[in-house]
This record gives C-alpha cells, sequence and structure tokens, in this order.
C-alpha cells in the first residue's frame, strides 16, 4: 500500500467509532456463536446508554482465518451489527507472513503498523516509547512469574503483537476521538498477548471506561 493510500485511509478512519475486540486466538476452545451472541447484547446495552457518535468499523489486527477464536468471533459480531471491518497489520519487516495471511472478511481500510506510530508520534510525541518500555516491563513480569513455574520465557513475538494491540488502540482513539474495547473472556490468561491490554490503560491512554467486560 503506498503513501497516498495509508494517507487516505487514515482520513477515511476518523469518519468511524472503532470497535476493537480482544480474546483468545484459535486455541479458544468455546464455540464462537454463542460468545459472539454475548459480545454483540453487551454492546448493544452499552450503546443503548451510550451511542457511538459516528458509524462503528470493527478493527481487527491481522489474525487469519479459523474457526474458533477471536477470527471467527470478530466474523460473526460483524455481521452480526452489520458493520464494517478495518484491518491493522505488522510492516514486513516486523512479520512478513502477517499482512498476506490477514482475513479480509468485509475490510473496507487497511493500515500497517508504521503509519499508526506515525500517528502517534506527530499527536502526543513520546507515546510509543512509554508503550515500549511498559509492554517490556509488562514481559519481564510474566517470564518472572513463568521461571518460577518452571516454564520457558514467553517467545520474541509477544512483545511485537502487544505493541500492535495497544498502538492500534490508543491511535484509533486519539485519530477518532472515541472507542469501544470489548473482550471476548471473563479474564485475559496471563500469559497471552491479550492480557497486555493492562498497559494502556496503565499509562493513562486509555479509558477502561470504554472497555465492555464479558460475563456470562
Amino acid at each position: 500500500m503506498g503513501a497516498s493510500h495509508q494517507k487516505s485511509a487514515m482520513t477515511d478512519l476518523a469518519n468511524y467509532h472503532p470497535l476493537v475486540i480482544e480474546g483468545m486466538g484459535d486455541y479458544d476452545p468455546r464455540e464462537p456463536v454463542p460468545v459472539a451472541a454475548n459480545i454483540v447484547a453487551h454492546l448493544q446495552s452499552r450503546w443503548s446508554d451510550s451511542p457511538p457518535t459516528k458509524p462503528v468499523l470493527l478493527i481487527t489486527q491481522g489474525d487469519p482465518i479459523a474457526q474458533r477464536g477471536i477470527s471467527a468471533i470478530t466474523r460473526l459480531v460483524a455481521d452480526e451489527l452489520s458493520v464494517p471491518r478495518g484491518l491493522m497489520y505488522l510492516d514486513t519487516h516486523l512479520a512478513d507472513y502477517h499482512e498476506p495471511n490477514a482475513d479480509r472478511h468485509k475490510v473496507i481500510l487497511e493500515l500497517p503498523y508504521s503509519q499508526l506510530v506515525n500517528h502517534l508520534n506527530t499527536e502526543i510525541p513520546g507515546t510509543l516509547t512509554h508503550l515500549e518500555a511498559a509492554v517490556r516491563v509488562e514481559l519481564e513480569g510474566k517470564n518472572a512469574r513463568r521461571a518460577a513455574q518452571q516454564k520457558p520465557p514467553l517467545q520474541d513475538y509477544y512483545e511485537t503483537f502487544a505493541l500492535l494491540q495497544e498502538v492500534t488502540k490508543v491511535a484509533c482513539q486519539r485519530l477518532c476521538g472515541e472507542i469501544t474495547v470489548a473482550h471476548t473472556s471473563t479474564e485475559m490468561a496471563d500469559f497471552s498477548v491479550s492480557s497486555f491490554y493492562e498497559v494502556g490503560l496503565a499509562l493513562g491512554l486509555l479509558d477502561r471506561a470504554d472497555i465492555v467486560a464479558y460475563s456470562g
């Protein structure tokens, strides 16, 4: 995607209310249909009290098509809500497989991680540095807990994907002026990428009030 297309996609994104759904990948053992229905019900309840001021765009982060987990759930939620999707993906030098393998069901705009970073660096300089440092601290804590359980350290890609997750949310919120984040389970497993969602909250870059918790 050329620079002009990326700039156009950023402009288009600003016209939407971003919906980011966080949760387990294809290792999620649950059937996705009832999980998606639960999320939709909670979103509709939230939005009936505090409706988005713009059309909703469900933001995905490069997950490939899968029968279970976040990929299947986000497809179902987008269909049930009748909303399009936007794709945020890692640049080739970070993960050359990420963008080509991403599910593009109902995707109307795409942006690379680098473009989101550029936006943050322009709007709130220093944010990426703070996010990177906080993710590393969180990663060190998780690896210490793993060592205590005689488990190996988390793989290197955890840091990269945790940053994609947090940068996506912060950049979308800053660009669009609003955001909704929904979880696919009541608790995030400690050693999952999704569990890094606390990073943006702890830095004050995201508001816990924007999170729609999972229950049931």
